[in-house]
């Protein structure tokens, strides 16, 4: 009888500390699958966006914790950049981003839309100058960029350029790049000038201005045909 009592006990015991196994084995599970969770607010300084595999995709910051840009996979050097977001692709490369901020003398906001392997080709920007001379610009504006002179290259080129700390052989070196067709050209904006003329701009691939259809500050319409050296076409 003592031997069949004690049994029992070890049963009943048994019983119970696998309940409470299956029981903690339930929760976490559960726990797992509802891995979703709801913030009804959160402050934060920056958030980084990754895939699975940990590759950045997205930032979202404030001035100070910005995203300097990447390019293959590497970070750019340290800059001032504005709160905002910041894109990146799969190929480790900065894509885009819509940055803004505002202080006593101005204010801005921009976004870009880049090129692969290169800088923004297309922009939806504001910005304002505040004070005496107070100027406004605001509009879509794209340009052209070489297939051959990856952003790479341009910051090779750049910092070559600061270690001479030569202004003529800078300016030469500029003007060569001009002539091979391998420098960014502005090449169209729709918007309002700071001058106040609101309308469309259009500009050659040597980045002159060669058509404006615009409505100036006093409401006179304007059509103008202008050749490679800016005068006038009738």
């Amino acid at each position: 009888m003592e031997k069949l009592i004690r049994e029992v006990r070890i049963l009943k015991i048994y019983a119970i500390s696998l309940t409470v196994v299956c029981v903690l084995f339930f929760i976490l599970a559960f726990k797992a699958q509802s891995s979703l969770e709801h913030f009804k607010e959160i402050n934060v300084e920056r958030i980084n966006i990754v895939e699975k595999d940990g590759t950045l995709k997205m930032v979202i910051s404030n001035k100070e914790r910005q995203h300097p840009g990447m390019v293959n996979h590497k970070n750019m050097k340290q800059r001032e950049r504005d709160a905002g977001l910041i894109f990146f692709n799969s190929l480790g490369d900065e894509c885009g981003g819509l940055v803004y901020d505002a202080n006593e003398t101005g204010s801005g906001m921009v976004y870009s839309v880049d090129q692969r392997n290169t800088d923004q080709i297309m922009q939806l920007q504001y910005l304002e100058e505040v004070g005496k001379d107070k100027k406004r610009v605001y509009g879509l504006k794209l340009w052209d960029r070489p297939d051959d002179f990856p952003l790479e290259d341009v910051i090779r080129f750049e910092d070559s350029l600061k270690k001479l700390n030569d202004p003529v052989a800078s300016k030469k070196a500029y003007a060569k790049l001009r002539e091979q067709g391998r420098l960014t050209n502005e090449r169209f904006f729709a918007g309002k000038t700071a001058n106040g003329d609101v309308g469309v701009f259009i500009r050659d691939t040597k980045g002159k201005v060669r058509l404006k259809l615009y409505v100036d500050k006093n409401n006179q319409t304007h059509i103008e045909n202008l050749d490679e050296n800016g005068a006038l076409v009738k």
